[in-house]
């Protein structure tokens, strides 16, 4: 019922978001991260695909409900027998068998219970593909950001170094510099270009895959941004080990194969119970039109099977009609059928085991790892603040350069230098904050939550009611 409640609720978002982007025409709507997402899973024929295919082991899973009922035949059949010593035989036979399974130990159940997490290892399969395709479609809406936060910042230094060649073209027209700075001044603005222009190339295509993958036109507005002042707010390493344990994919995985070995194992330990069936059988015989004479009969069977002994056991009885009344009893033994079936049971027992210690090795692996998740968030936070300092005293550098050079002790070249020196801590700062967002996301995934949904599990730890065990 989760499951399915959850289910409904992402196709009610994923529809809610492909209205809302309908039209592709129009470029104001913002896209989030989160609308990204839902955009590239409902745009991925892949997905729709495995959904479609999975649906229909749904249903052939809901008709395995037919073995509970009785299973009904019809037969027709003629047999003409021409004598050369003897009358002639045309016998019609029209008849109707019914065979109702009364009790086979709840092997058919458990049947179906395995098939059931199967099934449900298959949908969570197809969960984790929608958050491969939704992840894939954050990273690239991340990528797009970080790129166009360091064209902007290298155009703006472009900007300021063509007006410092100018400045520096100035004096050299007055004597006051040397034309081989301008042709240094040159190459870098040559090459400051030529990172420019290969930067918006790879935009471009970035951008392109980016509106392929959501199945869009035109890429809208993006409502994110690389925040590099954003607040940092991440939950404690113990409520992110408990949560991972709890929601974690790969455990929730883990879950259901220990419970189908658990139930392949009891499969096995009722091997031996006997199947037990009932049948009857009713029909009309004659040499013409109409049939004259009927019958009837009803019987049960019980079928024992073990490695070492076999045996089906059946009794029938019934009515000829008019006179003849019949009875049956038969019975069949086969010793030694297949003594190598004895051993499924250890070996259900032992995978039953195997499956126990590898689930709690990943339970406490998985605890860790998340620990880990939270450290390496507060490590690329702090990265991102010293980048952002460096930046800041980057330009105090540059302030105090440009005094350096009104006061004639440095050249305007080595002021061009020094800011190109700044735009690089300043492309450092963004990519440091895009770093932090990846591993940001990289926790929020492992811990199976939304795009900006770990910002709110960290509030609601740090704000529970006072006595409330976290």
């Amino acid at each position: 019922m989760k499951r399915m409640t959850r289910s409904i609720f992402l196709l009610m978002m994923m529809s809610a978001v492909l209205n809302l982007f309908a039209d592709n025409d129009d470029s104001s709507r913002a896209l989030t991260f989160a609308e990204a997402s839902f955009l590239a899973v409902a745009a991925s024929d892949d997905l729709k695909y495995s959904h479609a295919t999975h649906a229909v082991m749904e249903g052939a899973w809901r008709w395995g409900i037919r073995a509970y009922f009785p299973r009904l035949s019809l037969s027709i059949s003629e047999n003409d027998r021409l004598q050369q010593i003897g009358a002639d035989s045309f016998m019609k036979n029209f008849g109707i068998s019914v065979e109702q399974l009364i009790w086979d130990g709840g092997r058919t159940s458990m049947s179906r219970n395995i098939e059931r997490i199967d099934l449900d290892l298959s949908y969570s399969g197809l969960e984790r593909m929608a958050g491969d395709i939704a992840e894939s479609a954050i990273a690239a809406y991340r990528n797009i950001l970080s790129s166009r936060a360091i064209l902007e910042i290298k155009t703006a230094a472009l900007g300021i170094l063509e007006e410092q060649r100018r400045i520096l073209n100035e004096e050299i027209n007055l004597g006051l510099a040397l034309a081989i700075d301008l042709t240094s001044a040159d190459i870098s603005l040559a090459e400051a270009r030529l990172d420019i222009y290969s930067l918006q190339l790879d935009l471009a295509e970035l951008e392109k895959q980016f509106a392929e993958l959501l199945n869009i036109d035109s890429l809208p507005v993006l409502a994110e941004s690389v925040d590099v002042h954003r607040a940092v707010f991440l939950p404690p390493a113990a409520a992110a080990a408990i949560l991972a344990r709890e929601r974690n994919p790969d455990l929730t995985a883990a879950r259901y194969s220990i419970s189908k070995k658990q139930i392949e194992l009891k499969y096995a330990k009722k091997s031996w119970i006997p199947v037990i069936k009932v049948n009857g059988n009713f029909g009309f015989t004659g040499q013409s039109y109409p049939l004259t004479r009927f019958n009837w009969s009803v019987g049960i069977s019980i079928e024992f099977s073990t490695p070492w002994l076999q045996n089906r056991f059946g009794l029938q009885a019934g009515w000829e009609l008019p006179y003849d009344r019949t009875a049956m009893l038969q019975n069949s033994f086969s010793p030694l059928p297949d003594p190598a079936s004895g051993y499924s049971r250890t070996q259900a027992s032992l995978a039953l085991e195997l499956e126990r210690i590898k689930y709690d090795s990943a339970l406490e692996q998985i605890g860790r790892v998340a620990a880990n998740a939270v450290e390496k968030c507060v490590l690329a936070a702090h990265k991102r603040d010293l980048a952002a300092e460096a930046a800041a005293l980057g330009i105090e550098k540059c302030r105090i350069e440009e005094i350096r050079l009104e006061l004639g002790q440095i050249t305007r070249l080595k002021l061009m230098e020094v800011l190109i020196e700044q735009t690089q801590r300043e492309i450092a700062v963004i990519q440091a904050a895009t770093y932090f967002l990846e591993a940001e996301r990289e926790l929020e995934r492992f811990l199976d939550l939304g795009p900006g949904e770990l910002e709110v599990f960290a509030s609601a730890i740090f704000y529970l009611p006072p006595g409330t065990n976290q």
